[in-house]
């Protein structure tokens, strides 16, 4: 996420202003580095919102940074390639000043355009300056086959030759994109998908530092950081990239997923943050426990062999999921009457429909999508409930069964219901406090807590379950 103004700019508003100041010149790249050796330095926080890099992306990152290197991101979809990239905005100066009126962005004491150069010749010290934050130093483009060179690097403004000036004045260049971002972060995302002739055109952008502009007698060195992101598939001699323009980026940087659970969870926790703000019911209460369903089952359909591993299971799977399931739990609430909206194991088969599109199956598994899906949830599960419940006595819920017989729940059972129909368990104290769950707080929770153990139950084969339209029935025939 792009930076905010948290301050107001200096107060230089001449180039003379500016000298006095005290104002020194550095280039992006030297702007980034020390930038960050001062964070760095500070303990500070370098990359803000990105979970779980810290001994694998960041290190790289930060390498490319410090050697004023360009970057390529390479990594599956949804490995927050451009989050990443983003928060790059947050090592430049909150403020930087530049000529007013530039399209390029000219710094006052070294512009290069041509109409910058004319005015600090005229004016001197009177060239009047503005101030840019950080945020607006920051330009992106999503390649797409049909982006064009004028697109990135500029082209003939017709209207500009309309109003009488000559074809050949550079003043009729209308600058695309990237000299936009002069003194700035520029990101290609997905470059390989830029036809050949147009990934052509970023050859000298990235080793000579300039652009030319078709026929024009023009060369404007500019002063940016270019960074890009790619699949690894296509970003090979066998897929859509030209050696050429490989060869020029000084780093690539590999991403990747989540490497342990405690990531998983802590992304699902920032990410899924759909706003309830007046809502009638307030926010949703999701279980820790639900969450780390949620987390496991997104890497066993990571790791499912039915799933096509060249593309790759998005993190937005798992945060859709969580999303997912806390919108059952507040439909259930407000068609039922409840208070407090709580998500249940009865709220995670909603997940299947959800995500089905997030995955791309392997051709031999064409029309069992929503099967293997649903085993996976079940593993899920399983491995949640020995992870939370492995050695919990759960003999006190067992005989509830065999002494008082099945207990029905579903989509639109409330939880005050559910217990009513579940009644006193022995030892539903110490299940509550596995999950760190308070029941006397929370019916919901405490609900939430006893499917949880009866589905692992029934995972275990120690319990019978019958499953109908929104209904389930624990310990029935």
């Amino acid at each position: 996420m792009l930076s905010t103004p948290v301050g107001a700019p200096p107060a230089a508003a001449t180039l003379g202003e500016l000298r006095r100041s005290g104002h020194v010149h550095r280039s992006v790249r030297a702007e980034l580095r020390d930038n960050l050796v001062t964070a760095m330095r500070g303990e500070q926080p370098r990359f803000p919102g990105i979970v779980g890099f810290d001994e694998t992306v960041l290190p790289q990152v930060e390498r490319a940074i410090l050697a004023g290197h360009d970057i390529v991101f390479l990594g599956e979809r949804g490995q927050g390639k451009t989050r990443l990239i983003r928060t790059l905005v947050s090592l430049l100066d909150e403020w930087s000043p530049a000529v007013a009126g530039c399209e390029i962005n000219d710094h006052p004491y070294a512009p290069v355009c041509g109409r910058c150069r004319a005015l600090a010749a005229e004016r001197g010290d009177e060239l009047a300056v503005s101030w840019r934050h950080r945020g607006e130093r920051f330009g992106e483009k999503l390649a797409t086959p049909d982006t064009s060179v004028g697109d990135l690097i500029g082209d003939v403004d017709p209207v500009k030759v309309a109003e009488g000036r000559t074809l050949g004045d550079p003043e009729t260049v209308h600058y695309g994109l990237v000299p936009r971002t002069n003194r700035g972060i520029f990101s290609v995302n997905e470059l390989p998908d830029l036809a050949e002739r147009i990934q052509v055109s970023l050859l000298n952008v990235l080793e000579e530092r300039d652009i030319q502009v078709r026929g024009y007698l023009l060369r404007l060195p500019l002063d940016l950081l270019l960074v890009a992101s790619a699949n690894p598939e296509d970003y090979t001699n066998r897929g859509r990239i030209i050696t050429p323009l490989k060869d020029r980026f000084g780093a690539e940087v590999r991403t990747h997923y989540p490497l342990v659970l405690a990531d998983e969870l802590a992304l699902i926790r920032q990410e899924a943050a759909v706003s309830w703000a007046g809502s009638p019911l307030g926010s949703p209460e999701l279980a820790d426990h639900l969450l780390e369903v949620v987390a496991r089952f997104t890497r066993l359909v990571r790791d499912a062999p039915q799933v096509d591993q060249r593309s790759g299971v998005s993190a937005r799977l798992a945060v859709a999921a969580a999303e997912t399931v806390a919108a059952s739990a507040v439909r259930r609430a407000a068609l039922t009457g409840e208070e407090t909206a709580t998500a249940r194991v009865v709220d995670l088969v909603s997940i299947i429909p959800a995500v089905r599109g997030k995955v791309e199956f392997d051709q031999l598994e064409e029309g069992r999508e929503d099967e293997v899906l649903a085993l996976l949830l079940r593993r899920a599960i399983a491995e949640t409930f020995r992870a939370r419940l492995a050695g919990a006595d759960l003999t006190g819920l067992q005989d509830r069964f065999e002494n008082d017989g099945p207990v029905e729940t579903g989509e639109l059972v409330p939880a005050t219901e559910l217990l009513r129909r579940i009644g006193p368990v022995p030892g539903l104290a110490a299940i509550l406090g596995r999950l760190g769950v308070d029941g006397a707080e929370s019916p919901g929770l405490a609900a939430a807590a006893l499917e949880l153990a009866m589905e692992g139950l029934y995972l275990n084969r120690r319990l019978a379950k019958e499953e109908l339209p929104g209904r389930t029935v624990y310990g029935g025939s």
